[in-house]
């Protein structure tokens, strides 16, 4: 049976709320920020609902024993953030996965580990996905170490109908958790009706610039 692309579009309220501060023209850059680390959280507690590796453990309470569940510390988790927009979406999942690995991937500069532990789960931060080249030249990086399948998921605030019929193309057994599909592209590329112009607002500069780290 041919796989294809699963593209989850959680029905939160919360993630509802955040994805329309984005869209408002009138967000100040600060409260976007804030809104795209607020998505960026709660898309990343729903791509691991069901992917994040854990085990069971016997415990002692202050009254008797129990049985419990922890993340397994053994199995890696790489953040893979697409710099420098994709730093808004890591800095709300970063509280959800403080100990993860992270590399900063700008421009595809950033030289990606010569190994990747056949256990290890790799989440990709995209801030949207447009066209998706930059994220196809990165995932195509991936698959060259091995790392494709179930064990990788993309976390983006907004997907174009456009940029995910060219991934599935390519990726059709890739997970792609986002608040939104947009169907078209404008004239200039960008999706419509979109998020405004994410670097702008996140960095309130048209050119490049480092985020501040916190929420």
């Amino acid at each position: 049976m041919a796989m294809t692309l699963r593209v989850v579009v959680p029905p939160h309220p919360l993630i509802g709320h955040w994805l329309s501060v984005l869209r408002d023209r009138n967000t100040p850059p600060a409260v976007y920020a804030s809104a795209t680390c607020e998505l960026g959280r709660w898309l990343t507690y729903e791509a691991l609902r069901d992917w994040l590796p854990h085990r069971s453990i016997a415990l002692q309470t202050a009254w008797g024993d129990a049985e419990g569940e922890i993340v397994d510390p053994q199995v890696p988790l790489h953040a893979l953030t697409i710099f420098p927009t994709g730093l808004g979406l890591w800095q709300g999942a970063q509280g959800v996965l403080p100990q993860a690995q992270v590399a900063h991937i700008a421009n595809m500069e950033v030289d990606l580990p010569k190994e990747i532990d056949p256990r290890a789960g790799v989440l990709v931060f995209a801030a949207e996905l447009a066209i998706g080249e930059q994220l196809l030249d990165l995932l195509n990086r991936l698959a060259g170490l091995g790392v494709e399948g179930d064990r990788l998921r993309v976390v983006t605030a907004l997907c174009s109908s456009p940029g995910l019929k060219s991934l599935g193309e390519r990726f059709s057994n890739l997970t792609i958790y986002t608040a939104c599909i947009d169907a078209a592209l404008d004239g200039e590329g960008r999706i419509s009706p979109g998020i405004g112009p994410v670097h702008g607002q996140l960095f309130n500069s048209p050119g490049p610039a480092r985020p501040s780290m916190g929420c």
